[in-house]
C-alpha cells in the first residue's frame, strides 16, 4: 500500500520551487566512484545472512530508550543480539541529539557504533526543518575532506553534537578489548549521522582498524565531492541498503547538488513473511536500476520503516520500551 503524506507533498513542492580503487564488495567490482545504468547484481542470502542481518538489528534496537539500552533489557530487539552485549555509552534526547549508543560486541570482537533515526512517518517534514544549505566539511571532524565537499548542514550539525563522545569511546573501548574492528549502523538520520561518523572513524582510528558502515534508508548526505571522498576513504566497507520504494534515499534531490556514494543494496522484494527479501548489488553511484530510478508519485514510507532482512523493521513501534 503506498503511503502519501502531506508534509511529504509539501516538502517536494518547496524542492521544485527552491532553486585508490577499494576491493570488489561480495566479490563484485561495482563501479565505485562512477555513475551507472549497469545491471544489478543478485545478492546471495548466504551473504546476506552473513553480513547484512546483524547490523539491521543493531539499526533497529537503537530505537529503543537510553535506559534500557545501558541495561541491556530492551526485549526482542536485544534479545535477537544475544547477551554478549556491553555498552560502554548511550544517549541522546530523541530531539536536537537521536539516541546512539556504543557497544562492545563480544560475540564479533567488533566495537559497534549506533544511531537512531526519526520515526519514519515525520522524517520528511523533520528534513524540511533542518537547514538544507550545503556547508564546507567540518575538517576537525573530517580531516581528509577538501575545501569542495560540502555537505548537508543539518546531518553535520547533529552528527556533531556526539562525535567527540563517540570518537573517545571507541578508541578506549579498541584499547581495552583488542579488539581492531569497527561496526557503524544507521537509519533514516541515523544512517546520515553514521555515515559521517563512519568517515570519521576512518579518518582518525589507526589504519590497521577495520571499519565497516552498513546503514538503511539513507538520504543524500552531500555533494559528488563528499560521495566521492566516501567510496575513495571506505570503498567496499560501506554499504547503504534502499528498500522498494523507500523515498528517503531520493532526498535532498540531486538538482540541489546531492549525491549517494557507490555500494547500493536495493531490497527489490520482501515475501509475505518479511523474512526472505531479494536483493541486488547497485554498480557505481546513483544507479538508476535501483533507488534513484524509483517514481516520488510510487513513494511508500511504509518501505522506509521496512522490513529489510528477516523481519527487521525500524522504527519506535519496534522497540516500544
Amino acid at each position: 500500500m503506498r503511503v502519501y503524506t502531506t508534509s511529504f507533498l509539501l516538502f517536494i513542492l518547496r524542492l521544485a520551487s527552491a532553486a585508490p580503487t577499494p576491493a570488489p564488495f561480495f566479490g563484485i567490482n561495482l563501479a565505485v566512484g562512477q555513475s551507472s545504468d549497469s545491471a544489478p547484481v543478485l545478492v546471495p542470502q548466504t551473504d546476506i545472512t552473513s553480513q547484512l542481518v546483524r547490523p539491521a538489528l543493531f539499526a533497529r534496537a537503537v530505537y529503543c530508550s537510553s535506559p534500557v539500552i545501558k541495561r541491556w533489557a530492551c526485549g526482542e530487539p536485544c534479545k535477537a543480539l544475544g547477551n554478549n552485549i556491553q555498552i560502554l555509552a548511550a544517549g541522546g534526547d530523541d530531539k536536537r541529539v537521536p539516541n546512539f549508543f556504543v557497544a562492545y560486541d563480544k560475540e564479533q570482537d567488533t566495537v559497534v557504533v549506533a544511531h537512531q533515526g526519526t520515526e519514519p512517518k515525520n522524517f520528511l517534514s523533520d528534513l524540511n526543518d533542518l537547514n538544507i544549505d550545503q556547508v564546507r566539511a567540518n575538517t576537525t571532524v573530517l580531516p581528509n575532506a577538501g575545501a569542495d565537499v560540502r555537505m548537508h548542514d543539518g546531518f553535520l550539525e547533529t552528527q556533531e553534537r556526539t562525535s567527540d563522545l563517540v570518537l573517545s569511546t571507541v578508541q578506549s573501548a579498541l584499547k581495552s578489548t583488542g579488539s581492531k574492528k569497527v561496526l557503524v549502523v544507521g537509519h533514516s538520520l541515523g544512517a546520515a549521522i553514521a555515515s559521517i561518523d563512519g568517515m570519521m572513524l576512518k579518518m582518525k582510528l589507526d589504519p590497521r582498524i577495520a571499519v565497516t558502515t552498513t546503514v538503511f534508508g539513507l538520504p543524500r548526505v552531500g555533494n559528488k565531492a563528499w560521495a566521492d571522498l566516501v567510496d575513495r576513504t571506505l570503498g567496499a566497507s560501506f554499504t547503504h541498503v534502499t528498500n522498494q520504494d523507500d523515498p528517503v534515499p531520493r532526498v535532498p534531490p540531486q538538482f540541489l547538488n546531492f549525491q549517494h556514494p557507490s555500494n547500493e543494496i536495493h531490497i527489490t522484494s520482501v515475501d509475505h513473511s518479511g523474512k526472505t527479501a531479494t536483493a541486488e548489488l547497485c554498480p557505481g553511484q546513483e544507479n538508476r536500476e535501483c533507488a534513484r530510478g524509483n517514481s516520488f508519485l510510487a513513494s511508500s514510507i511504509t518501505n522506509h520503516r521496512g522490513p529489510y532482512f528477516a523481519n527487521i523493521s525500524m522504527a519506535n513501534k519496534f522497540c516500544p520500551l
